[in-house]
Parts: C-alpha cells; structure tokens; sequence
C-alpha cells in the first residue's frame, strides 16, 4: 500500500528555509579574534567594479628589458588567466605594445578594510617559474639574492594541471600541491627521479628563486605525476597551484602606477537594488498567493529558494564551486531568472486550475498539469541556458577553445568587455538550473504533500471554480 507522505512539505519547506538563510547570513566560527569561515554568506561575496570600485595598475618589464610584442601578448594572457584563477570575471587587462605596458583593473575583495591591494598586485606580476633541479644548491650575492645552481630537470611548461589537497600524515599533515605531467614532462620526470632514486641527492622544487622543498628520491616515478610539501595551509597550497595552472610570466615586471577605482554605480545603487528586490519579491508574493493561492504559496517558497541559491553560486556556498564577483549585469542576471522562474510557476498554477475546472480531483490535477506544463517550461528555460552558456562561452576564461571560437562573432557587434557579460551569463545559467530544481521538482513535492491533507482537498485553495 502506498504511503502518503504529508511530511515532504515540512521536510521540503524548511530545508530550502534553512539553506536561504545560511546563504544570506554565512557561518563562522571563532578561536580567540581569529575568524574561520564555514560557510560563507553575501557578506563574503566580491563586489565588482561598478558596485564598490578597485585597483587600477600598470606594469612594464622590469629594468631596460627589451621585450617583443608577441612576449607582452603573452603576458596579458597570463594576467588574464591569473585573475580568473582568483574567482575575478569583473576585470580589464590589456596592453599598449608602443609602451610596452599592461593596464589591468580589478574589484576590491570582500571585506575590504582588512584587503591589500599592493599584495594582490604583486600576486599578479610574480614571475612565478616553477622548476624542478637536481641538488639544492645555490649561490647569494652581496644583496642577498638567490640563484639556483642545480640542472633543470622540469619547468612549469611541462605541467599538465596542478590541484592543492590536505596531506597524509606520511606526507607531513596540512596541505600539498598534486602536479599532474604532460607527456614531455612524464618522460623527462621519470628519468630525472630514476636517476636520483637511492641516492643522498635530493629533487629540489623553486618557484623563482624561492626552494619550497628539497625532498630525496626512493624510486623513479613513472606514473606522470608529482607532489609538492611543505609548510602549507589551505591559502598558500591554492595560491601556488593557481600560480602554476596559470602559467609563468616571460619577463619580470615592475609597478609603474597604482591607484583606487571609484564606483561607477556605488554602494548606495547597490542598496536601492536590494531594496527593489525586497519590494518586488513582496508583490510578486502577493500577487502569486491572491491569484493562485495555494500553489502561488509553494511557488514563493520555491522561488526564495532560487535567489538563495543564485547567492550561494556567486559567494562560494557549494563545496563545488568556487566563489564569483557579482556585478550589476550579474543582478540583472538573477533577476531575470527569477523572472524565468515566475513564469514557469504561472504556466503550472493555469494548468492545475484548468485540470480541476475539468472535474478531475486535486491529486489527479496536479499529476496531470505537472505533466502537461513541463514540456513549455522545458522549452523556454533551455533556451536562456543555451543563450548564457555562449556568453559564458565567449566571454569567460579566455584560453579555452570555445570562447576563442565566439568571441570573434561576438565582436564584430562591438561587444569587448570579457567580465561583465560572464557575470550576466553565469548568474542567468545558474538561475535557470535553479529554477528547474525548485521552480518544478521542489514545487511539485511540495504541493502534492499538501493535497494530501483533507483540509486542502477544497478545489478553490487551487483557483477552481467549484470544491
């Protein structure tokens, strides 16, 4: 026999309650003043330029460098990959190949009153040449300068991806970089540790001029892949590996300018959004419960659930993805979806009450306008996931090979600006998926629960004419 499960509505409701406000207020927790964040909340989440400004700053070659137009491309790239790297879609890099100079702009990061722009700028123009030598030693000038001396056995071009993860004990606990090798990098690796297997003479590992470990090796590695150790938190392991996946820079680079963006919109356009928001979601509330009534109440449990979760995508909520920038695009990216999502709700509750004025019961109307409603859901929300993924596409990490394919069509149209349109794109995507998962599946459990209770078996509590 089957059961009726009254209490999905309870059990659905309160989860998605639950998760909107752990996407809205984040969770902390604190060992003395120091501040662990668990999960992270809007506080968290990174402004863009146009909301709360952010650093502009040149580079040129260090010292009378001569560099080549094709060696400052190169470098753009590498800024370009850096700051995606950092979870940064809202910015501006390019160069001016007469002056040989790259002018980069970034947002602030959260929480700005404890941010140091003059570190995240020298972040950005750190060479950062990984190289792996045979021995561990080195030579220092009368500055104090370091230069390896040991033979080059591999280079971070040689390196496929590298990831940071917690360490085994066996591994010295904490945090450690995995280096995953292309085919060149596996051979030279495989005959660079088959060399030094047994003996007292150990693999160093530089990033610059810097040694990070120096360990010996047991036996030769065959299997194209390598660990880095050290003392590393979680912070510094995913630094060097995004250093790493991001490339080295073919020149050294020095600050010709630093200086703060303002706003172009500011903080007080952002808190008339957000005020806006309040105000529309409140309306939109009404006029789904007086028009629908019950399944216009599921709907706004839904649809606070699908703003929720558009948050979580941008701070970093999900173990899964890591934190964006949200900017004023990226809003009107989830307000969209919203919008998506209303509509989706309206073409359900119009089916379930056309079902019931045919004289089927509640449970019948529901099986079947579900049902029914889906296809032209289905249909309409495909599309927009399509349109943003070609924005993300085209507009997103600027080294993989489908938005090299778009981005010539989209600027013959004078589209030019990479972040902005990311922003729009993923905050539309994510929306659109979310509205699938509580637009449609959570909705429906929500709502044939309820049906369940006698006290709402009354046709009108679904817009019908008759009970």
């Amino acid at each position: 026999m089957k059961k009726n499960n009254k209490s999905v509505f309870f059990i659905v409701s309160i989860l998605i309650l639950a998760f909107a406000a752990s996407t809205l207020f984040g969770f902390s927790t604190y060992f003395g003043d120091i501040e662990t964040v668990r999960i992270k909340g809007v506080k968290d989440i990174r402004l863009g330029i146009d909301i709360q400004g952010g650093v502009d700053v040149t580079f040129k070659p260090e010292g009378d460098t001569d560099v080549s137009e094709s060696q400052l491309k190169v470098a753009t790239e590498v800024m370009k990959a850096r700051l995606v790297s950092l979870n940064i879609n809202d910015s501006e890099v390019y160069n001016d190949t007469k002056n040989d100079r790259i002018i980069v702009r970034f947002p602030w990061q959260a929480g700005e009153k404890n941010f140091d722009p003059e570190a995240a700028v020298k972040e950005l123009g750190d060479t950062a040449e990984l190289t792996f030598r045979i021995g561990d030693e080195y030579d220092t000038d009368e500055e104090g300068n370091i230069t390896p001396k040991g033979e080059i056995v591999l280079r971070g071009a040689d390196i496929n991806t590298a990831s940071n993860g917690p360490a085994t004990e066996e591994e010295g606990g904490g945090y450690l970089v995995q280096l995953k090798l292309n085919d060149s990098g596996k051979e030279k690796f495989a005959k660079a540790t088959a060399q030094l297997a047994g003996s007292s003479t150990p693999l160093s590992i530089w990033l610059d001029d810097e040694m990070i470990s120096a360990p010996t090796v047991k036996e030769a590695l065959t299997q194209g892949t390598a660990v880095i150790t050290g003392n590393f938190t979680y912070e510094s392991s995913k630094l060097l590996a995004d250093k790493i996946n991001s490339g080295a820079l073919p020149f050294n680079l020095e600050t010709v300018s630093f200086k703060t963006i303002s706003p172009t919109m500011g903080q007080g356009s952002l808190d008339a959004m957000i005020l806006a928001g309040i105000i529309a979601m409140i309306f939109i509330a009404i006029y789904m419960i007086v028009l629908y009534r019950l399944p216009g109440f599921v709907a706004v449990i839904g649809l606070i659930g699908q703003v929720a979760g558009s948050l979580a995508a941008v701070s970093g909520w999900f173990g899964f993805m890591n934190s964006s920038t949200l900017t004023i695009p990226g809003i009107a990216g989830i307000i969209l979806a919203v919008g998506m999502g209303v509509d989706a709700n309206i073409i359900t509750a119009e089916r379930i009450k056309e079902e019931i004025n045919t004289g089927k019961t509640v449970e019948s109307s529901l099986r079947v306008a579900y049902k029914r409603a889906f296809t032209a859901i289905l249909d309409g929300n495909l599309t927009m996931i399509l349109v943003a993924i070609v924005l993300m596409g085209a507009f997103g990490v600027p080294s993989s090979p489908f938005a090299k394919l778009l981005k010539p069509l989209f600027f013959a149209f004078g589209a030019t600006t990479e972040g902005v349109i990311y922003s729009f794109g993923f905050t539309l995507m994510v929306g659109i998926i979310l509205n699938f998962l509580m637009g449609v599946f959570c909705s429906r459990l929500m709502l044939t629960s309820l049906a369940k209770f006698k006290v709402f078996k009354n046709k009108k509590l679904y817009g019908g004419a008759t009970k």
